[in-house]
């Protein structure tokens, strides 16, 4: 049975008192031991004396001793008396060779008497002795003895008898109230130290809490221990590696999942082992090609001898350096026909900070996805030049526009200054006499009219070009840590005025939404044409709901739901598209641009629409 730490504390505290109480319940009783026998000694002298005086008295009248003593019944009368007195058990006169001439028995008279112990002697002895001498056997007689002299001759002794038993009961006796207290005083002191270990020990529980808090993975835990002592610092110290563990667990967290959320994607099979050979990690890819290939599973189990990743990982074990790549043919299960497909195997190597090999990562390539993204960069290439091409042209168009808009002006300036017709004729006779042809007569108005529907035209297709170049302009991300509450917190005040002229009741939720990792200026633009979009799709008001709030993957979706007019089914598939609107004063450019912002920060867009019932757009943006 293990004992804890109260239990030693109780245990040696008790242990201690008890000893103490041991101790002083042992000196009390030898205190109660010297107390009885020099109360029985001085019982017996003065039992002694008297007799002593009454002898004299007989033995003084000239009668033989022995005979003079047996015969006086007053001094058989004090030694019966004396049966009285408190542990005395006999009193007799006896001769020199102890034989007994008067005795509180009759019976024995005239018998030798036994020697018994003594009891002048045993009281001076020391207190343990004391006590050996009357707890020892099954009790003993002590003498108190008087010599009798008869002028300058011992004729006897006066022996007083005081029984040890007799003394053992009366400290029985009183020790039953020392037993009592000092059981009360173990019971007392096992509660204070029970009382005192709780005390004591209450930081080391409160720290072993926190161990186990943190070795079940819990982040951020926090200590109050609020002493000025050791356990003070220790806490204080566990406060400062909590937080460390928890910061550098929250890095490495972060890390992992990044990680993993990088190699989840790819498509390349990758799969890591640790020099055992068994499968640490593998992402789908991986696992779609080697199914057998569990986690915990030995990679020499589940592939053959003279499997190529297992070649290259038993080669890389004995180099710790990487191998490949190599052309090898795997089944492909996802294919229909399961035919092989070829792959480039190749292996590295993975060391710690100290050089040591800690696991090797493996790594299939399809060849024929990468043909496939060979062949799409390429065409991304030609898509680049074109849309280089077409800004070149669209600026090329611009120009003549700018051209055309001046020169329609000053054609309006010189069709609205010219004379009219009458005015012209009459000059023309009074100046030269002859009738000259006259220029044919043109309708101000009408001409007016051409000029504006040119110039309206005109203007639009400057839009269309406006909107081309700016969809077209290559754009730097400046990729940042960006908080939400913090950007729409700029982008409302700009939506409010518009939505309370509209009519339409605006609210925000971000709650706890993480950091996204995105470039704040565009992402601001963006959310604004969101809004006030969603704004103008309730003329006659409603409610626009934004909220944010993280989702799998590690992203984060930011929605702005409308009770709007909503979008026909036919439109949906087409709100996206440059130059598509159904405003009537639309450019067709701002979803265009909301699109092309959330693709340039590996994002998403989801819309969600029913007609008459609302409008739900829903922008997936990474974390931070």
């Amino acid at each position: 049975m293990r004992l804890g730490i109260k239990g030693k504390q109780v245990l040696g505290v008790t242990s201690i008192v008890g000893a103490v109480v041991v101790l002083l319940s042992l000196l009390y009783l030898a205190g109660l031991a010297r107390v009885s026998l020099e109360e029985s000694r001085a019982r017996a002298q003065f039992i002694a004396d008297a007799i002593y005086h009454r002898a004299r008295e007989v033995v003084v009248t000239g009668a033989p001793p022995y005979q003079a003593l047996g015969a006086d019944p007053g001094l058989r009368s004090v030694l019966v008396s004396s049966l009285y007195s408190k542990n005395v058990i006999f009193a007799a006169i006896v001769d020199v060779n102890r034989t007994a001439v008067v005795h509180t028995d009759p019976v024995l008279e005239g018998q030798t008497l036994p020697v018994g112990g003594d009891l002048a002697a045993t009281v001076s002895r020391s207190a343990l002795s004391q006590l050996v001498a009357i707890y020892s056997g099954q009790g003993r007689n002590l003498e108190y003895r008087e010599p009798l002299r008869l002028g300058d001759t011992d004729f006897g002794s006066i022996c007083i008898g005081v029984s040890t038993l007799l003394v053992r009961q009366d400290l029985d006796a009183s020790l039953g109230p020392a037993v009592a207290t000092a059981g009360a005083a173990l019971a007392v002191s096992v509660i204070v130290s029970m009382l005192f270990a709780q005390l004591l020990l209450r930081p080391i529980h409160v720290i072993r809490g926190g161990l186990t808090r943190l070795s079940q993975g819990e982040l951020g835990v926090r200590l109050d221990l609020d002493q000025r002592d050791e356990f003070g610092e220790l806490g204080d110290f566990f406060n400062t590696v909590s937080a460390q563990l928890s910061a550098d667990r929250s890095q490495m967290a972060g890390q992992v999942a990044n990680l993993e959320s990088a190699v989840q994607h790819l498509e390349d099979a990758v799969a890591i082992v640790n020099p055992g050979g068994e499968l640490l990690f593998a992402n789908p890819a991986m696992r779609a090609l080697l199914p057998d290939l569990a986690t915990g599973a030995s990679l020499g189990a589940v592939l053959g001898a003279d499997h190529p990743l297992r070649t290259l990982w038993e080669q890389t074990l004995v180099s710790r350096g990487s191998r490949g790549p190599v052309s090898a043919a795997f089944a492909d299960p996802q294919a229909s026909d399961a035919a092989p497909r070829e792959r480039l195997v190749m292996t590295h190597a993975i060391n710690d900070p100290t050089g040591e090999l800690v696991g090797i990562m493996l790594v299939a390539r399809d060849l024929a996805y990468l043909s496939q993204m060979q062949s799409t960069i390429r065409y991304s290439r030609k898509l680049a030049a074109l849309s280089r091409l077409s800004a070149g042209v669209a600026h090329e168009v611009k120009n003549p526009l700018n051209a055309m808009m001046i020169h329609l002006e000053l054609l309006r300036q010189q069709i609205g200054a010219s004379p009219p017709p009458g005015a012209v004729a009459a000059r023309a006779s009074v100046s030269g006499g002859v009738a000259a042809a006259a220029p044919p007569e043109v309708d101000r108005d009408r001409a007016m009219h051409h000029v504006e529907v040119i110039g309206n035209e005109i203007h639009r297709l400057d839009q269309v070009v406006q909107g081309f170049l700016k969809f077209n302009r290559p754009e730097d991300l400046t990729l940042q840590p960006v908080v939400l509450k913090a950007l729409l917190d700029e982008v409302v005040p700009i939506v409010r005025p518009e939505a309370e002229r509209l009519g339409v009741d605006l609210s925000v939720d971000v709650g706890n939404a993480p950091d996204v990792n995105g470039d704040p200026t565009m992402l601001r633009q963006a959310f604004l044409n969101l809004a006030l979009n969603a704004c103008q799709a309730m003329p006659d008001g409603g409610t626009l709901r934004i909220r944010c709030d993280a989702v799998r993957g590690r992203m984060v979706a930011i929605s702005f739901a409308d009770t709007g007019t909503g979008i026909k089914p036919e439109h949906l598939q087409r709100i996206f598209d440059l130059y598509f609107t159904t405003k009537e004063k639309g450019s067709g450019i701002g979803l265009s641009m909301v699109y092309r912002t959330v693709q340039m920060h590996d994002g998403e867009i989801e819309v969600q629409s029913t007609p008459g019932g609302g409008t739900t757009f829903r922008v997936l943006l990474p974390q931070a």
